[in-house]
């Protein structure tokens, strides 16, 4: 299956097709539009832990709320350390991070759930959004993968974690969202040592300027090696370095932007 983000409204883009295989399910990622945040975070930033005005924010969040029908006191966002730590969430768990970062689950990257009213978030600005989807048990799952979460495994973490759960990995449903694209995203000797070296040709592209990282594609290839079906993963082509009027971007804007949010979740 391939699916594609689609935009339905102007503040979110939604995975496409994944509604009609699972009737309830909420899964996006929202674009910097439709807010009330003030540059540079302009206009709909959702992450707390930038610099922007904290009335802002929850006004954003309580926007798209309101849009995905999911109340604020039903979200759950982790801390992201840019690791590849997971957390199961259940009912406990609502509420948390979603009107303060103290709260948040500490040390995850990562969420899964497969419980009904449970918003699960994640926050970017160029890294990569991961979903997971499992229709026959009802396991869902968002992950907030850098290039330190992606070349650690994340997208194989989360595999890991679902199956530890109950899910075949052939059965998983994979989308990878919007992130900063392979022509943007050039990146030092540092970064490409710790690459796998099996996947590096395919990655890794090296032009006069420097060097470049498909950050989605080795995504792919990691769920690939991790039992995904190739035809059941996903992956747009949208770039938050270049799409400038759709989204934000850490490097484009040399740190000082807002946060997209990734989101998932059964509606009750």
């Amino acid at each position: 299956m391939k699916s594609t983000f689609q935009r339905t409204d102007d503040s979110a883009i939604f995975i496409d097709g994944w509604n009609d295989l699972a009737p309830g399910l909420m899964a996006g990622f929202t674009t910097r539009r439709g807010g009330v945040s003030v540059p540079p975070f302009d206009t709909f930033n959702l992450g707390l832990h930038v610099t922007d005005d904290q009335d802002a924010v929850i006004a954003n969040r309580e926007r798209l709320a309101g849009l995905t029908g999911f109340p604020l006191a039903n979200w759950v966002s982790a801390q992201q350390v840019h690791g590849t730590e997971i957390a199961v969430v259940t009912e406990a768990d609502k509420g948390r991070g979603a009107k303060s970062t103290s709260d948040a689950i500490q040390g995850a990257d990562g969420l899964i759930t497969n419980e009904t009213g449970i918003f699960c978030t994640a926050f970017f600005a160029d890294c990569v959004p991961l979903y997971f989807l499992d229709p026959e048990t009802r396991w869902i799952g968002i992950a907030h993968a850098g290039w330190r979460g992606t070349v650690n495994g994340m997208a194989e973490e989360m595999i890991a974690k679902l199956e530890k759960n109950g899910v075949k990995a052939e059965n998983v449903l994979a989308a990878i969202g919007p992130s900063i694209g392979p022509s943007s995203y050039q990146v030092d000797d540092k970064v490409i040592s710790q690459i796998p070296d099996g996947l590096k040709g395919a990655v890794v592209t090296r032009k006069e300027t420097g060097a470049f990282l498909d950050l989605q594609l080795l995504n792919e290839r990691i769920l690939q090696q991790a039992g995904v079906p190739t035809e059941n993963i996903s992956r747009t082509t949208l770039c938050t370095f270049q799409e400038n009027h759709l989204f934000f971007s850490h490097r484009r804007d040399h740190g000082k932007t807002g946060r997209m949010l990734g989101f998932i979740g059964w509606q009750e």
